[in-house]
């Protein structure tokens, strides 16, 4: 558990301060942002998301997140040649019962070297949005690399939820039906199949 001095530092950074968001997705960062902006930060978005399977649906989601930063105002750093499919499923491999943490701290960690990098007052995520992924995991976190240099700006960006939906959907912005790896879109549409193929069919 982190100090209270440490949290309160890590999670209140300076209206006007330069904050790197982590972009999963477009959807996901409309209320995100919107958040941020009335806050008084100034944004900019970082697509690096080796996870997403298959190479069809990366580009959608990459394409819908440059869409969106374009008619909000705010700067998309993409970084498609770290795009590595293969290399995800190999460091998942005989840990996929904790291939989500996995999946959170590699994209966080290169989050937030590359806000050190750049100079960032601090780094979150839009992961913090969405009421599909375990939020304070991804909390837990983002505190843990803060400790590395750049503080980690916590919000529950949940309270966004419908905005984000409604606003997407307004703007005709792409929506995925899974998280993003192979594992998650397997989970999502398995029921057509009849039988889960992850799991040991028994018949």
């Amino acid at each position: 558990m982190p100090h209270p001095a440490t949290v309160k530092q890590i999670e209140r950074p300076a209206p006007g301060d330069r904050v790197l968001v982590h972009v999963c997705c477009g959807p996901c960062s409309i209320a995100t942002v919107e958040m941020l902006h009335d806050e008084g930060f100034e944004v900019t978005g970082l697509f690096l998301n080796p996870n997403i399977h298959p190479l069809s649906e990366y580009l959608r989601r990459r394409d819908g997140a440059l869409e969106v930063a374009e008619r909000m105002g705010f700067k998309l750093i993409v970084r498609d040649e770290e795009y590595d499919p293969v290399g995800y499923m190999r460091d998942i491999t005989f840990r996929e019962a904790n291939r989500c943490l996995l999946c959170y701290r590699m994209r966080l960690e290169r989050a937030a070297q590359i806000a050190k990098r750049g100079g960032f007052a601090a780094f979150t995520s839009t992961l913090l949005y969405s009421r599909q992924q375990r939020h304070d995991d991804i909390r837990g976190l983002g505190r843990d690399l803060a400790a590395r240099g750049v503080p980690f700006l916590y919000r529950d960006f949940r309270v966004g939820w419908q905005r984000g939906i409604e606003e997407s959907q307004r703007m005709g912005i792409y929506r995925q039906q899974y998280c993003g790896c192979l594992y998650s879109e397997v989970e999502r549409f398995h029921k057509e199949l009849g039988h889960d193929p992850i799991r040991p069919y028994r018949g």
